[in-house]
């Protein structure tokens, strides 16, 4: 068996509910669970992962994983958000798995809305992470395609496809699929948007 995992998938993919679930079901089994979130996610908590469906569960929320140990019991590390750790903290979790009988589940986006891997994402790939695709539909009323784009947009309804790779603010995020992305690019207007 595989002991480190990334889940990946675009925004609004569940990611955060299946690791919830995941680790209510591991813990209802007697599993010891550690839950770690990065410290830059404080959307809705600063010590929580919370789902937009509502579910939530306390997470050990950290800037990087220098200094992170798991417990000696530990059986399982569930990690939200990873793309938002570094290389240096994926080349950490690798340093964990080898010396230890830990399962690491890492949860989060695989690209940007510039159409770039996240580094850590990237680092995960190369390390040999199991890769587990969460699936979703695009978000554009009508359409049943696979998204695949985080498209990022502005208050005028234009794509943005440059700029920093994590930006929270003003900007509205949609995910959508490769058709709908190409159209966005093209210059259509988010809410001009043909079914």
């Amino acid at each position: 068996m595989a002991n480190l995992h990334f889940h990946y998938g675009v925004m609004g993919a569940a990611k955060t509910a299946n690791l919830l679930i995941t680790a209510f079901s591991l813990n209802q089994t007697g599993k010891h669970v550690e839950i770690i979130k990065p410290q830059c996610d404080n959307r809705f908590s600063d010590n929580e992962i919370v789902s937009r469906i509502g579910l939530r569960m306390p997470a050990l929320s950290l800037q990087n994983l220098d200094d992170y140990m798991p417990k000696p019991e530990t059986q399982f590390i569930l990690i939200d958000e990873i793309q938002f750790f570094s290389t240096q903290d994926i080349d950490k979790l690798v340093e964990i798995i080898n010396y230890s009988k830990v399962i690491i589940m890492g949860y989060g986006l695989m690209t940007d809305s510039n159409e770039h891997l996240f580094h850590a994402s990237q680092r995960l790939v190369e390390v040999g992470a199991k890769l587990h695709l969460i699936e979703s539909n695009c978000q554009i009323d009508g359409c049943m395609n696979l998204a695949t784009h985080n498209a990022r947009f502005d208050k005028n309804g234009r794509i943005i496809t440059n700029g920093p790779q994590i930006a929270v603010g003003s900007e509205q995020y949609i995910s959508v699929c490769r058709m709908h992305f190409e159209k966005f690019k093209s210059g259509v207007i988010l809410n001009q948007i043909e079914k």
